[in-house]
């Protein structure tokens, strides 16, 4: 199983990801920051990581109102990876 799941792309993560060049994904709990910053080198060559900062999400109750009455319920508890490139880019559209 890979340890990067999905890049997070926000309008917040974007205008960091042009400014400073930190690009975020979530990752696997069990994932460590050398197994991190392995993965994304070998998934996107050229690009050198210089930092990777994580952190764990955690999960928020959710609910809704339906003709039964409250359904409730909680979304996942992630962990998020913020990795620093210091030579390379990432496109995460280069296969659109």
């Amino acid at each position: 199983m890979s340890i990067l799941i999905r890049p997070l792309i926000t309008e917040k993560l974007s205008r960091i990801q042009d400014q400073e060049g930190k690009y975020t994904f979530e990752v696997q709990i069990s994932a460590t920051k050398p197994e991190i910053k392995k993965a994304v080198e070998t998934l996107y060559p050229g690009v050198k990581v210089a930092k990777v900062n994580t952190l764990i999400m955690p999960s928020k109750p959710k609910g809704r109102y339906t003709r039964s009455g409250f359904q409730g319920g909680r979304t996942k508890t992630y962990k998020k990876a913020i990795v620093s490139v210091k030579e390379g880019n990432i496109d995460f559209f280069e296969e659109i």
